[in-house]
């Protein structure tokens, strides 16, 4: 197979030029036989790196997948495309299955997306038995991971699937968020037989990311909406109740929202989520159980109402965002309560499954370890998209000018006198209380725990009295993610002295922090970077919306799946005047 032809391939059914960073190595390799894992971040366009070789291979490609919206997305994109396709999950009823069935023992499907829990139900190995599969993909792969943040004990079965084939095909496994820990997890997991690895990057350049701490949340995201009128966004909350309550006053407010959880009925969920993929809802209001397989291109900002409880969640749900490529926000309101909301779901939450007590014991430290880099994220006031990036493994500048903290103007301040009384208090106390014991004996609170303890007698007792709680924690926070102190991952965590203190301590280093002299509104510094636009004319743009959305209705499928924002734009930039011209545009096959 050349490139000529695979690039026919890509530009005759998908109706791109050109493949991007990665795509053609991983079929490349498919092609010739190798199992493969593609981590790619989400918008990098994993679902080319299987379609492709699958309209090349000689027989049938399965597509694993959790995630029903993303195979009825996925069958009406290629089936709009040209290329016969089928999903097989429990949104079928039985005499739709059977026809499903009987229609991919005929031949008649490329690509089958089938969930995890149907594979080894006896009409589908029937089915496999005698079907010729060239290819295994496995989407969401992280979730075979024990290690992964979405753990489904519904993947482990992939692995028996494949073992009863008579012959084994091309496995290739696609995940957008895995540190080098879980990717080698997945490859062990899958029993993978030599697997080419690929990360094509985690950096997304289109996405602006911001950390504000606002004492009114809603405020806050009322703020930011103001200016985003017209644009479509999800806010992403972390309980239930607090869904409902900001979708309640987002409506009262104007705006055209609705919401997405768990607690709803599973016609209103499905109704809600249409509305929204189907751009007659703007904003959805919605807890973690809303996103995944998603394929809305044209998502401009992703809010979290509440601070996730790792970086993995947070940097896949962020990356709903710009999958168009054009310039979105991310956007975390962050506030103390979060890691307290957090730190209780992790203890109590109900929602994982384990092999034995020992595993989930070390799952549970994994997911506390995990909440406190999440933590220190926010409290960060170096770049954002570094701290994402080197979180994952990826070495990049400390300034990328697309930040909250990169366009803050900070000053520098000696905290050298500070970070002493801080790690001394730490030191005198035994290195075995949590942060708030040290910072309440640093104040001199006469509170009962610190009499009980007798914390009252020590000489740094007292010693940042005229210091605000808030501009201690700071300080400690600081020194936290530069390993002066170290906090321990158990359920109560501990602070103690981290590999440089001594140099604090004892030593003449010193430390200097930054501190924020900005007195611009947050919400407002975003606007420099996410209203960057293409010049293009506003009104030729807003009747191709119309016009795809006519088309779109008439199709009965979400306006993305016609064209996405970016070839919009390009129509407007090229405005084409024939089918040869238009043939030249972003998107069109």
């Amino acid at each position: 197979m050349t490139t000529e032809e695979k690039l026919t391939i890509l530009k005759q059914y998908f109706g791109f030029e050109n493949f991007r960073e990665g795509q053609e190595w991983l079929i490349d390799n498919i092609l010739s036989g190798k199992d493969v894992v593609g981590v790619m971040p989400t918008g990098a366009g994993k679902s080319i790196c299987f379609q492709v070789p699958a309209m090349i291979l000689d027989g049938i490609t399965l597509v694993i997948s959790p995630l029903i919206s993303l195979m009825k997305d996925q069958v009406n994109a290629l089936t709009q495309a040209g290329i016969k396709s089928a999903f097989i999950n429990s949104s079928l009823n039985q005499s739709q299955y059977y026809t499903a069935l009987d229609n991919a023992q005929n031949g008649l499907y490329k690509i089958i997306y089938i969930a995890p829990e149907r594979l080894m139900t006896d009409d589908f190995l029937s089915f496999a038995h005698n079907a010729k599969i060239s290819m295994i993909t496995i989407d969401e792969a992280h979730c075979i991971s024990q290690w992964g943040q979405d753990f489904r004990p519904s993947y482990v079965k992939i692995v028996d699937f494949i073992d009863s084939l008579k012959t084994r095909p091309v496995v290739s496994a696609f995940t957008a968020t895995a540190t080098a820990e879980v990717r080698e997890d997945i490859a062990n997991s899958l029993k993978l037989d030599n697997p080419e690895v690929l990360v094509t990057g985690f950096d997304r350049k289109n996405l602006y990311f911001e950390v504000q701490k606002p004492k009114d949340k809603f405020a806050a995201l009322n703020g930011f909406l103001h200016d985003k009128q017209g644009k479509t966004g999800i806010v992403y909350c972390s309980t239930r109740k607090t869904v409902d309550h900001v979708c309640e006053r987002l409506n009262s407010n104007g705006y055209n929202a609705t919401r997405y959880h768990a607690g709803l009925a599973g016609k209103e969920r499905k109704e809600n989520q249409d509305d929204f993929i189907f751009d007659r809802k703007q904003i959805i209001v919605a807890t973690n159980a809303f996103g995944m397989g998603i394929d809305k291109s044209n998502v401009s900002f992703v809010v979290h109402y509440n601070m996730p409880k790792n970086i993995e969640s947070y940097y896949q749900e962020a990356g709903r965002a710009g999958r168009d490529g054009e310039p979105a926000d991310c956007i975390l309101l962050y506030s103390g309560q979060d890691v307290v909301t957090n730190s209780f779901l992790i203890e109590n939450g109900k929602d994982k499954e384990y092999a034995d007590r020992e595993t989930e014991m070390q799952v549970r430290e994994r997911d506390r370890k995990r909440l406190k880099e999440m933590t220190y994220y926010c409290h960060t006031n170096d770049c954002l998209r570094e701290y994402i990036l080197k979180y994952f493994g990826e070495s990049t500048a400390n300034y990328c000018g697309n930040c909250g903290n990169c366009n803050t103007n900070f000053e520098k301040i000696d905290i050298t006198v500070e970070a002493q009384k801080i790690l001394s208090c730490i030191v005198r106390s035994g290195q075995k209380y949590g942060l708030k014991t040290v910072i309440d004996t640093l104040r001199g609170s006469k509170n009962e725990k610190i009499i009980r303890l007798g914390l009252q007698n020590l000489s740094t007792y007292n010693i940042m009295q005229n210091y605000s709680e808030n501009r201690i924690r700071n300080i400690i926070n600081f020194l936290v993610l530069n390993d002066y102190i170290r906090v321990t991952d158990d359920e109560y965590p501990v602070a103690r002295l981290g590999g440089s203190a001594n140099e604090v301590l004892f030593g003449d280093k010193q430390l200097e922090m930054k501190l924020s002299k900005d007195n611009e509104p947050a919400s407002k510094k975003t606007d420099k970077v996410s209203e960057k636009r293409y010049n293009v004319n506003s009104a030729l743009f807003e009747k191709l919306k119309t016009l795809r959305f006519s088309i779109a209705s008439e199709q009965k499928v979400p306006a993305f799946v016609i064209f996405s924002d970016a070839s919009l734009t390009d129509m407007c930039m090229k405005l084409p005047q024939n089918a040869d011209e238009f043939l030249n545009i972003s998107g069109v096959g």
